[in-house]
């Protein structure tokens, strides 16, 4: 594979890349990527978006580590309890499974690490000590406020959460790190940190993170705001159909950044278009080969906002329909991990 095409593999679908000249200088040799996910409340179609991105790195002959972030998800509030964090991490490597099988690509080819592994090592635990010698409370919380649940008076596992994540790079021997453009402040925490911890700044990309269907930020705690990939082909269509998007509008439409960050994407991994159906009497189908074709249209109004959904919803529940039947055909999975939900 010549350069340029394994640049444009390692970079397209991304909010920024840290930096350019130093991801084509490792492009040069066989660099290694990590994301790190802490397993707290269940999967949905944000993190397909981010999952979908990994296929693009086994394709470009980067080797990924993904790392269930278990520590991470008790430290930051509790969100995960410690009782559930064995369960959630199982069924958190099963989902990444089933999306980065989903996207054509072979979870088998990624080395699945969780943080118990490796962070309560010696060597480690020392470094992280020494970071904190370094790093001030009020610079380990700027890093952290995107990612930690923040409060007048933090948890002190939330300042570590910072810190643990930046020294995750090192003890993973990662070239770049990847994560959701939240996870900014984090990882250029450990840009700064990391060279006088033996190891070399990384190559930070940065994922978009999605709108939420009913506008603004997608909310992990609002059902409505998201698809959930263990969502029926009816709840994907009520959300669908049910979400903001006006017509003409991109800017916070949750619904043409699924079509952009994941439809169109695997789409084009299997050589398809998006059709959008259409009665013949309002102009029969549309046949769209690029999501810059269809957004013209819907910026000039020439696809409307009931033709899109309709077409969306079918096809966004295609898409997640083997990670759905992956996930529901183990309830036991699903009820060990979330039991107040499940159970």
């Amino acid at each position: 594979m010549d350069a340029q095409r394994r640049y444009d593999l390692v970079t397209r679908y991304t909010q920024e890349v840290v930096t350019d000249e130093e991801l084509e200088t490792l492009l040069e040799d066989s660099p290694t990527a990590y994301i790190g996910y802490a397993p707290t409340g269940e999967m949905h179609i944000g993190h397909f978006t981010t999952m979908r991105k990994l296929a693009d790195f086994l394709r470009a002959d980067i080797e990924v580590t993904v790392l269930i972030a278990d520590l991470h998800a008790h430290l930051d509030s509790e969100k995960s309890p410690w009782d559930l964090l064995d369960a959630r991490s199982e069924y958190y490597e099963e989902a990444i499974r089933g999306m980065i099988e989903a996207t054509g690509a072979d979870p088998e080819q990624i080395t699945f690490v969780r943080g118990r592994e490796f962070q309560l090592d010696e060597e480690y635990t020392m470094d992280m000590y020494r970071m904190a010698a370094e790093t001030t409370v009020s610079r380990a919380q700027r890093a952290g406020s995107e990612v930690v649940r923040e409060s007048e008076s933090p948890n002190l596992g939330g300042l570590i959460y910072s810190l643990m994540q930046s020294l995750d790079v090192k003890a993973l021997d990662a070239d770049i790190a990847y994560g959701g453009i939240d996870q900014r402040g984090i990882y250029m925490l450990g840009r700064e940190l990391l060279p006088d911890h033996g190891h070399d700044a990384p190559v930070c990309l940065f994922a978009p993170l999605l709108s939420g269907l009913s506008g603004g930020k997608m909310s992990a705690s609002q059902e409505s705001s998201k698809v959930s990939l263990t969502d029926s082909p009816e709840a994907v269509e009520e959300k669908i159909n049910d979400a903001y998007c006006p017509m003409g509008e991109v800017e916070d439409n949750g619904v043409l950044e699924y079509m952009e960050y994941l439809v169109f994407p695997i789409l084009d991994e299997r050589g398809e278009d998006f059709v959008v159906e259409r009665p013949d009497e309002y102009g029969g189908n549309l046949v769209y080969e690029s999501y810059a074709e269809l957004e013209d249209d819907f910026v000039s109004e020439d696809l409307h906002p009931a033709d899109l959904k309709g077409s969306a919803a079918r096809t966004i529940s295609e898409v997640i329909d083997p990670v759905r039947e992956r996930l529901t055909d183990q309830p036991e999975l699903l009820a060990e991990a979330y039991p107040e939900r499940y159970d």
